[in-house]
Parts: C-alpha cells; structure tokens; sequence
C-alpha cells in the first residue's frame, strides 16, 4: 500500500527509486568487499540485491540467478569427500587470513597484546594513513 501511494507521485517516485538504487548499491559494494574478510559477506549481497530488487526487474533477476549458483556451490561442496572440503574451507580460511593482514588486523590485535613483531605490519600500511603506534626500529 505504501509504494502504490509513492507510485502515485512522479517526483516522489522518482526519489524513491533513486535512494533504493544507492543504498541497495552500497550494500552490495560493502557485502562484495566482506566477502574476503571475516563476516558474513554473501548475506550482505543478498540484502543488497534483496533492496535492488525490490524496484528493479534486473536485480530481481540477478538475485536469483546468485542464489541458484549459491545454493549450487553449497550442494556441490556437500557431495565432496572431506579432504575436498577441508581444501576449500582451508583456501576460504587463507584468503580471509591476507585479506586481515594486508588491512591490518594482526598489527593492530598485536598493539593490543603488546606484540611489536614488524612482519605482522600490513605492506599496505603506507596507504593506510597515519597511525597512532610509532614505526618499529629505532628512531632515525
């Protein structure tokens, strides 16, 4: 009832449309971008295609399509031996372990515990801006 109220005014409409395209945007850009790291990166995707699909047939379409491949993948992964599966889970663990370093998680759980072992420093940490933790070495 409340979108064929919206429906009605163009202007309205329009706006709606508009801010369920951005936020369903942003929602998906943050799930693609979860998806490496620790969390629950496909369910963010759905949310986002969930809020995409809502107002656009393309994004209704393209939910499905995933959720097939999705749910696909999960069976496929079910009918594999264990050896097959503790492969996958240990390269999804592994991916999730660089993406945590290269953004990083070990230096800053490191700072926490009071372990100050430069390989643990992200090499994009230079990228990152400035951090409150002096550099490691002595000063030059």
């Amino acid at each position: 009832m409340f979108r064929a109220r919206v429906a009605r005014n163009p202007v309205l409409d329009m706006a709606y449309r508009v801010t369920a395209g951005v936020l369903g945007t942003a929602v998906l850009l943050v799930g693609i971008i979860a998806l490496p790291a620790p969390g629950p990166g496909w369910v963010i995707i759905f949310a986002g295609l969930g809020i995409l699909a809502a107002e656009f047939h393309w994004a209704k379409r393209l939910l499905h399509w995933v959720r097939v491949k999705y749910d696909a993948w999960v069976a496929w992964m079910g009918r594999q031996r264990r050896v097959v599966q503790l492969l996958v889970m240990t390269a999804i663990l592994g991916t999730v372990a660089v993406f945590a370093w290269l953004m990083g998680v070990f230096d800053t759980v490191g700072g926490w515990v009071g372990l100050d072992w430069p390989w643990l420093e992200s090499p994009l940490k230079h990228l990152m801006g400035p951090t409150a933790r002096p550099p490691h070495g002595p000063p030059r």
